[in-house]
């Protein structure tokens, strides 16, 4: 579909919804679909979703600052008549090819009245309005905001912003909103899809290049535990263990995950033969889509800026080593403030004190999961952090909420 996204100003202006209005935009463009971004102020920030100007819809014009100046003390003019007759002229040349048009809080706030009544004339009034669907996308509400309300008045234009257009689809970001926009409107609450907003893990995290390209195949925002083993391939690493627990730490995770980033032991011919019996074990446990093997997705050396961006991406650190001369991992995983699972030999012990959890490397895998789930289950901070991963990251508020939005409102007839 040829999607657009309305506002006032978009990206690199600094704001909260210009910064929900990029996001969505390149989610929208990477599930395929053609998306542009229509606004007054911005410009192209990403090579896929294209940027479309209106001077008119800025909320800063001079023109409609004095439009503004009139509706606020309750005056409505011919100057803003005259501006809402050319934005609905320049309005429909912009959305002559658009299949679905989203507008981010243009009519929820008086910050332009006259692009707002503009948008309910042409979706009211012209063969425009038969084909291209709207969604008014709700952020903020003038009419239930006390600071706004100086500044409203009953009648034509303010009453738009309190009013249930026809044929559109309401959308808000929080069940408060939703609430609040069903007792302005008088509409059910059952006709408001609530979207919330998300957040960018890559970007947040502020990972290296090479890391996206590594964690995005293992699709780690759909994971409940992400458990990290930073060690080369090699049998005293004791990595058949981690598989084994991974396997039955599905009775309470419903997508666990195990990240093994270290390449083959250099130094063993032997560990070839190692690593085909784990990649053999995995397919026994049918673990190909839980545990990852960084060795087989890359030959590349792997900086330390990369390593430390899977410790921010784990949730724990889960080192079943037989053998260690010292165990640095357990000093990265402190410093990167996850928990850690280890196997209980004198060097670990000495790094971990009472601030590990130990286990024999000869441990029976069940109950090593019990351990790990008992000790991550009862950790709200663990269970917070993977609910915002599960559910608020944008790609998969593009997944759950977005997309299926978009397939129901392009089949409204």
């Amino acid at each position: 579909m040829r999607i657009a996204l309305l506002h006032y100003s978009a990206p690199p202006v600094v704001g909260g919804v210009e910064s929900v209005i990029a996001h969505q935009a390149r989610c929208i463009a990477a599930i395929g679909h053609d998306v542009r971004i229509i606004a007054a102020r911005g410009e192209q920030t990403d090579p896929e979703v294209r940027f479309v100007r209106i001077p008119l819809a800025d909320s800063r014009d001079e023109r409609v600052l004095h439009v503004k100046g009139q509706l606020d003390r309750g005056v409505v003019t011919e100057a803003f008549q005259s501006l809402r007759d050319d934005l609905r002229s320049v309005l429909e040349q912009a959305l002559a090819d658009v299949d679905v048009l989203i507008a981010h809080n243009v009519c929820s706030l008086n910050k332009n009245l006259a692009l707002t009544a503009a948008l309910h004339d042409l979706f009211n009034s012209t063969p425009n309005a038969r084909r291209t669907k709207l969604i008014l996308w709700h952020h903020d509400l003038a009419w239930t905001t006390p600071r706004y309300l100086p500044e409203l008045h009953n009648g034509y234009p303010w009453d738009l912003l309190r009013s249930a257009w026809p044929g559109v689809t309401q959308v808000v970001v929080s069940a408060l909103r939703r609430d609040e926009l069903s007792d302005l409107m008088g509409i059910s609450p059952d006709a408001i899809s609530v979207v919330p907003n998300g957040l960018d893990v890559e970007r947040f995290y502020k990972l290296e290049a090479q890391t996206r390209a590594l964690a995005r195949p293992m699709r780690l925002t759909q994971a409940d535990l992400i458990l990290l083993l930073p060690v080369r391939v090699t049998p005293r690493k004791n990595i058949e263990l981690a598989l084994h627990t991974l396997a039955e730490l599905r009775r309470a995770f419903r997508r666990p995950v195990l990240i093994v980033t270290g390449p083959l032991g250099p130094h063993n011919v032997k560990n070839v033969d190692y690593f085909e019996t784990l990649k053999a074990i995995r397919a026994d446990l049918k673990l190909e889509d839980a545990a990852y093997f960084l060795a087989e997705l890359t030959d590349r050396f792997l900086p330390d800026e990369v390593i430390a961006d899977f410790y921010r991406l784990a949730d724990a650190l889960f080192f079943p080593s037989r053998e260690e001369g010292f165990g640095l991992p357990m000093l990265e995983a402190a410093m990167s403030h996850i928990p850690i699972f280890c196997s209980d030999i004198a060097p670990l012990r000495a790094l971990g004190e009472d601030n590990a959890c130990f286990f024999s490397p000869d441990e029976d895998p069940r109950c090593l999961a019990e351990m790990v789930a008992e000790r991550l289950l009862s950790d709200a901070t663990f269970r917070n952090a993977v609910r915002v991963r599960n559910h608020y990251s944008w790609e998969q508020v593009c997944t759950r909420y977005i997309s299926p939005l978009l397939e129901r409102v392009a089949h409204v007839r």
